[in-house]
Order: C-alpha cells, then sequence, then structure tokens
C-alpha cells in the first residue's frame, strides 16, 4: 500500500484548479512513459469543476486525446440518456475539449442493453480486464462513500468476500436505487488513487477516512504507487496539519 498524503487548499475553486494542473501533468508523464493513459472518473460536484478546468488546459495542448482512456468507478443504472449517468455529465465538458476515439471511451453499460445491475458489472468487468487505472478520481461523499460502495450497505459490506472488479447496486440510500460500481479490488490496484473533499459537510468523514477507521468506505482506498487527498480548509477543519515557514 502507498502512503498516504494530503494537499490543503483554501477552498473548492482553488482545490478543483489545482487538481486539474496535477492531472494534466500526471497524464502527459503516463504518456511519455507508457504510451497511453487511463483515467477513471466517479461523478460528483468536485470532479465536474475539475473537468471544466482540465478541458481549458487540454485545449492548450499537453495530453493526447488519441492515447488517452476514460473510465468510471461509479454510475446509474439507467438509460444511456438518463441526465442522471456520471458519463453525460463528464463528456458534456469534456466533450469540446478532447476529441477522444469512441473504443477510448468506456462508459459503463445502461438499462438499455443489460438485463440488470450484475450483467452491466459483469460486462463492465470483462471490459476492464487487465487495465491498470493510471489515476483513479474518487470524491467523497455522505458516510464517507466513493464510488458506488456505501457505508453500512451491501456494496461496501460485501466487498471483502469479492473477487469481482464490478459489481451491482441495488437498495442504493442515495441517487437512483440501482447502480454499478467498482469494486477494491480494481480501484486499488490504480496506479494513484486521488481523493477529493470539499465542504464543511465532508469534515466529519473526511477525519474517519484520514483516520482509518474501518466502518467508512474511503478509508479503503488506496493507489498501487500514490495515495493523495486534495481537501479544502473547510472539509479539513478537524484534520490536523503543521505548517511550515522558511
Amino acid at each position: 500500500m502507498s502512503a498516504l498524503r494530503v494537499l490543503r487548499y483554501a477552498d473548492e475553486d482553488e482545490l478543483t484548479t489545482e487538481v486539474s494542473k496535477h492531472l494534466v501533468n500526471a497524464l502527459a508523464r503516463a504518456q511519455s512513459e507508457r504510451g497511453t493513459a487511463h483515467l477513471c472518473f466517479c461523478g460528483g460536484r468536485a470532479e465536474r469543476a475539475v473537468c471544466a478546468h482540465l478541458a481549458a488546459l487540454a485545449r492548450s495542448g499537453g495530453i493526447v486525446p488519441t492515447r488517452l482512456h476514460l473510465w468510471w468507478s461509479s454510475e446509474a443504472f439507467v438509460t444511456t440518456t438518463d441526465p442522471s449517468r456520471n458519463s453525460l455529465a463528464t463528456l458534456a465538458v469534456l466533450g469540446g475539449a478532447l476529441t477522444l476515439p469512441p473504443s477510448n471511451i468506456h462508459a459503463m453499460p445502461s438499462s438499455n442493453g443489460s438485463a440488470d445491475p450484475d450483467d452491466a458489472a459483469y460486462a463492465y468487468a470483462k471490459e476492464l480486464d487487465g487495465t491498470v487505472f493510471d489515476i483513479c478520481l474518487l470524491e467523497i461523499g455522505r458516510g464517507g462513500r466513493v464510488a458506488s460502495i456505501f457505508p453500512r450497505h451491501p456494496s461496501f459490506t460485501a466487498q471483502s468476500g469479492t473477487s469481482q472488479l464490478a459489481t451491482g447496486v441495488t437498495d442504493a440510500p442515495e441517487g437512483p436505487a440501482e447502480q454499478v460500481t467498482l469494486t477494491y479490488k480494481a480501484i486499488n490496484r490504480s496506479r494513484q488513487v486521488w481523493g477529493l473533499a470539499c465542504g464543511a459537510e465532508r469534515a466529519g468523514c473526511l477525519a474517519a477516512t484520514l483516520g482509518g477507521d474501518p466502518r467508512t468506505p474511503a478509508a479503503r482506498v488506496h493507489g498501487a504507487e500514490r495515495t493523495v487527498w486534495f481537501v479544502d480548509r473547510a472539509a479539513a477543519s478537524t484534520v490536523p496539519y503543521f505548517q511550515c515557514d522558511l
């Protein structure tokens, strides 16, 4: 497991702006070193802001669109055109700035072509296969939720007993009742996991995450090489930190 690093910013705008800059550099480095870059999105308010900043930066170059692959860690199991789909929100922002080949966009299956969430998860796991994400972005949600892994819910409690890369979620406590999520097995083999935490309402679950609380889903995510939490001042209000002025 990689060492945990926490980067603290004044507010959500500064955080999302800086994350997008780090993202461009990391993806360009991955393309230089390995030929292609694999980026996994999760959906969420802060991530959408990151995408907006990323779109602006991408127009100036640095990332080769034809060598970038996009994936998602969670998705609503609804029709392809349903506005609650995370992939639609992401592509609506990035589409004009990054012209990716359709084969490089790996959206999770919808209810149009899959019988149920487990069927969609099986198909996505098959597509994912041995792919390792260079960056997996995760935004912490209520109770320390990440992807569609919810606290005190089978999506979380069944994780330790699964060898699957993705799984279906039913009776989800937030969002559409049926969803699809990557498992820890898929998330934690990512080279880098970047967590996002913004706002005072996330202070408690961020503290639990950084403290390793086993009841908190976000506490169990990590990158194989690097784990970074990008947090704003409000979310980190109960997290100890040290300031060194040299």
